[in-house]
């Protein structure tokens, strides 16, 4: 390679690998193993929802859908947001419909982060996070959650902050604690951004898989937090459909220009007959709202199949992953547990450590469990063995 070729090839994220969910995939189908490592359901998509797809591809309906969103999509996000959150976002000027919660993520950041700007995380914090924020010349400020709960220290966020704070992320249910924001949290972060004049970006794309009778706290419910913030979902996470890729972001006017800016180079429009079956498919309020139930019974039974086993579980209140800490088996590197679960037990994790911007170890693996009840009990019967 000559040295013009090099000069090219300056990497712009050059401590950035390949993702760890690919990792432990490409790893679980190469040994056979039973995969709860990537957060995707092994059961159906609803035949209604699928049935609808391939009604409107039959009807011809193929073609760009306009950039912001199919319209009657829209409409049907307005009102689920109206029945989960009493709010209702404009659909024509709040509401911008992305090929997944990743695209709307790296579209906010990308529109609203300059160089320079400073963006507040908190780790354990999902793996696109900080990428985004490094690509769009800013600058990640990563804080902890404390344990063993994974709540937000308010105070050493206060200390963080500084004039060149543009941002916070959140993300409740948060990935991959399974842990959820209190009304306290939410009345601290009003304070901050209130004090700082900064701006909110909350993944909310668990809203529906929260346990416990406990509420989504979701920024929509207060007005001065939405005034000042995204708020972004993903259809794929509400309705069993990762691979579909279809999410949404909200936001006050103002930010929404700037963000369907970044949208329209980026993706231009998202797939159209998937837009019309969900516009279809979300206008029963039954579709979403039933969620917490469903996987709640999931997390339960998961829980009682490993009771006696040597895995000691972190609470989970939301999110279809829960936490396992191996520390009363051992204490080799979470990385190394994780392979050797797979390659020598037949079982999938992913490590919380790489979660952590400076990989923190804490004896814990993460576990899928938006499975059918046949693989949870297989990947039980691993666990009590070890």
């Amino acid at each position: 390679m000559s040295i013009g070729k090099a000069k090219l090839l300056q990497s712009k994220l050059p401590d950035v690998g390949t993702t760890i969910f690919a990792v432990m995939t490409k790893m679980a189908n190469d040994h056979g193993a039973i995969n709860l490592s990537q957060g995707f359901p092994d059961f159906e998509v609803s035949k209604e929802l699928i049935d609808g797809i391939y009604k409107s591809m039959l009807e011809g309906k193929n073609q760009y859908a306009p950039m912001p969103g199919l319209p009657q999509l829209k409409t049907g996000i307005q009102s689920m947001i109206r029945n989960s959150y009493g709010h209702n976002p404009d659909p024509d000027s709040e509401i911008t419909v992305t090929a997944g919660a990743t695209e709307a993520i790296f579209s906010s950041l990308m529109a609203l982060v300059n160089t320079g700007d400073e963006v507040i995380m908190f780790d354990p914090a999902y793996d696109c996070y900080d990428p985004a924020v490094k690509l769009a010349g800013g600058i990640s400020v990563h804080i902890p959650l404390t344990q063993p709960d994974f709540h937000i220290d308010w105070d050493r966020v206060r200390k963080s902050i500084t004039p060149n704070t543009r941002l916070i992320m959140i993300n409740s249910p948060q990935n991959p604690s399974g842990a959820v924001l209190s009304e306290s949290d939410l009345d601290e972060l009003e304070k901050v951004i209130a004090d700082n004049d900064i701006l909110v970006l909350s993944d909310e794309v668990y809203e529906h898989i929260i346990f416990d009778g406990i509420k989504h706290q979701s920024i929509l419910r207060r007005e001065s937090l939405r005034e000042n913030g995204l708020a972004i979902f993903s259809f794929g996470k509400t309705f069993h459909a990762t691979g579909w890729k279809v999410g949404y972001v909200i936001s006050p006017e103002f930010i929404t220009s700037e963000v369907r800016k970044v949208h329209q180079f980026l993706t231009y429009s998202v797939n159209t007959p998937m837009q019309w079956g969900l516009a279809a498919y979300a206008e029963n309020p039954k579709n979403y709202l039933n969620l917490p139930a469903f996987y709640q019974e999931k997390r339960d039974k998961f829980l009682n199949l490993i009771k006696d086993s040597g895995f000691t579980p972190v609470p989970c209140h939301g999110t279809y992953f829960q936490l396992l800490s191996y520390s009363g088996i051992d204490s080799i590197p979470e990385m190394q547990m994780a392979e050797e679960l797979t390659k020598k037990h037949g079982l999938a994790s992913i490590p919380v450590s790489v979660f952590y911007a400076d990989r923190q170890e804490n004896n814990l693996l993460r576990f899928c469990f938006a499975k059918n009840d046949d693989t949870l009990q297989q990947a039980a019967e691993i666990l009590c063995k070890i």
